[in-house]
């Protein structure tokens, strides 16, 4: 568990160069209690100018070498996320804390084989689903648990981008795990199950581009208490990212950007609708921050898990996944061998 990290500050170390790893370092720098130590991409140009875009000491041109970096508390995976299972494995088995960017693997084999790593090991392990760290997320669903709007019946979220993007282009790269649903319907299915856990049931449909990725999926989840959650997403239209949840007594819209939202309304019967908004204070909507924070704090109170975002959820999320593209008909290079598809590090977004 860093045994020899400071009671002070967490030496971070960044494991490659792409967008999200420039967007997190940008908010990690700005922590008084966050030290970015090293970073390392799959090669020394790119490490270096990363390194000396943000004041970073150390750059290494492998992945190996970060991971054994004993000065390091905690790496932060930010590949594609067809290569986190070898960047996250690297780190575990070499005595790492790691915090590994979403959809946390390609599929769920994958997921279970970090989270016994990290389990074997007594490592921390947490997906980077930023989300359920937003402070305004989590007062929404300790308004659910609270039983502010009765029992949760429906559930609605949507994750679109416009694009056009190119057939060259990542999303649309199977080696990748191009596609919607990885990249942003992680974002509405784990929405869905933060409020109702893990489905009973999973129906869904997609459009499917030349490659073999799905450029838009809907899915239906159901649970035994009668709950169900219609979710969708899409590489091939914009959408509002909002998201709706409905109880017995009540409901609580979120009218854009559920997953970092700026605001939500609650609806209780019989009251006026009550309106909560983001605490300025808790920094920019986009900030990445608060799960930092969360790492931060779960290794300096020595667990190896959050128990905002916990492994047994985020391994919950994986199976929802992996059903819908079984439904769907997705399925990606390599996955019934070694399935390190990852081939470069390019911009992902959080």
């Amino acid at each position: 568990m860093g045994d020899r990290m400071t009671e002070q500050r967490t030496r971070w170390g960044i494991l490659a160069t792409g967008g999200i790893a420039a967007a997190f370092t940008a908010d990690l720098v700005d922590l008084p209690d966050a030290e970015v130590v090293a970073v390392a991409s799959r090669g020394e140009e790119p490490a270096r100018a990363f390194a000396e875009r943000f004041g970073i000491p150390r750059a290494y041109g492998s992945w190996k070498d970060l991971a054994e970096d004993a000065d390091i508390d905690v790496v932060y995976v930010a590949t594609p996320h067809a290569a986190h299972r070898t960047a996250a494995g690297l780190c575990l088995e070499a005595g790492r804390n790691v915090l590994c960017e979403k959809p946390f693997t390609l599929n769920l084999r994958q997921a279970e084989e970090l989270v016994a790593l990290a389990r074997g090991h007594g490592r921390f392990l947490m997906e980077a689903m930023w989300m359920y760290c937003n402070p305004l997320v989590r007062r929404l669903k300790a308004l659910v648990d609270d039983g502010a709007i009765g029992e949760v019946r429906t559930v609605q979220a949507d994750f679109g981008l416009a694009g056009p993007f190119p057939p060259s282009h990542r999303l649309r790269d199977p080696h990748l795990g191009g596609g919607a649903l990885l990249d942003l319907g992680v974002y509405p299915v784990s929405f869905a199950q933060l409020l109702l856990g893990e489905p009973s049931d999973v129906t869904a449909r997609a459009v499917l581009s030349a490659e073999g990725v799905d450029l838009q999926t809907g899915a239906l989840l159901s649970w035994d208490g009668g709950a169900l959650a219609q979710v969708h997403c899409s590489i091939s239209g914009g959408t509002a990212t909002c998201a709706s949840i409905t109880g017995s007594r009540g409901r609580i819209d979120v009218p854009s950007g559920f997953f970092h939202p700026e605001r939500f309304v609650l609806h209780r019967d019989g009251r006026e609708p009550e309106e909560f908004t983001a605490d300025p204070a808790d920094g920019p909507r986009t900030s990445l921050r608060h799960e930092a924070l969360e790492v931060m704090r779960a290794l300096r109170a020595g667990e190896t898990e959050s128990p905002l975002v916990p492994l047994d959820g985020t391994l919950a999320v994986m199976r929802t996944l992996d059903a819908i593209r079984e439904r769907i008909g997705v399925r990606y290079p390599g996955e019934a061998g070694d399935p390190d598809a990852g081939r470069a590090e390019v911009p992902v977004p959080a």
